[in-house]
């Protein structure tokens, strides 16, 4: 399996303002909280999602006082909270597959938002399932290499021993693979010896589209940079193959 450009991202977000962090952590946080109520339970050893989105914030740096207080509001009874997933698929500018998680208390409202920036620089809202069927669901977790310090054998062989499906090197860094549901599992058994960039469920193109028209390149880049800004809007998966 070949690698994918999303930790590029991760990468932009990380060395942001303070504010765009605290955006982030908001974002971990609803979905921290959504999983909590779907799965009946602040337990991570009970709640196979609530696993996955506390390796996904442990990765982001998110502090432990807040991965706490954070389910300690899931859970309290005060907490009227009312979020859920949505998922939104289309086109951006020549072809390229866009898939869009939001977690919203206004579907409304967000449906809106996310069609109207589809819209706007030059892509087109689609059908459920239009465009999914050329990703595939994996855990992904990214571990930094950018000094060089791991070698690739070694990285993974742990990985694999861990449990993980896939392993693939790219510049700077290790993109390990996992199954969804296996995710939280692998990182738990890499986390002490490997610092990550990301750790979280992606959908992983099967195949990637080149941007040929610098204009239709910026269009998709003010886009996708929209979209990261929206605060309903948790991801944006693509299969953009120059994204950076």
């Amino acid at each position: 399996m070949s690698g994918h450009s999303k930790w590029h991202n991760i990468q932009k977000t990380k060395g942001a303002a303070d504010a765009k962090r605290a955006q982030a952590f908001t974002k971990i946080a609803r979905e921290m909280i959504v999983a909590v109520k779907e799965g009946g339970s602040g337990d991570p050893a009970n709640n196979s999602r609530l696993a996955t989105v506390i390796a996904k914030a442990k990765a982001a740096n998110m502090p432990n006082d807040n991965i706490k207080r954070t389910i300690e509001k899931a859970l309290g009874s005060g907490n009227t909270d009312n979020f859920e997933t949505v998922t939104y698929e289309g086109y951006g500018p020549e072809g390229v597959a866009v898939i869009v998680d939001a977690m919203t208390d206004n579907r409304n409202r967000t449906a809106s938002e996310v069609r109207h920036l589809f819209d706007k620089y030059g892509g087109n809202m689609g059908a459920a399932g239009c465009v999914s069927w050329s990703f595939d669901k994996k855990g992904v977790i990214v571990i930094d290499n950018e000094d060089g310090d791991f070698e690739e054998d070694e990285v993974m062989m742990d990985a694999l021993e861990a449990g993980a499906e896939d392993f693939a090197p790219e510049e700077g860094v290790f993109e390990v693979y996992t199954d969804p549901d296996g995710l939280s599992e692998v990182a738990a058994q890499l986390e002490g010896k490997y610092k990550f960039l990301s750790a979280q469920v992606e959908m992983v193109p099967q195949n990637y589209v080149k941007l040929t028209d610098e204009e239709n390149i910026k269009k998709f880049e003010k886009m996708l940079d929209l979209m990261d800004d929206n605060d309903d809007i948790q991801n944006v998966w693509h299969n953009w193959e120059d994204a950076e």
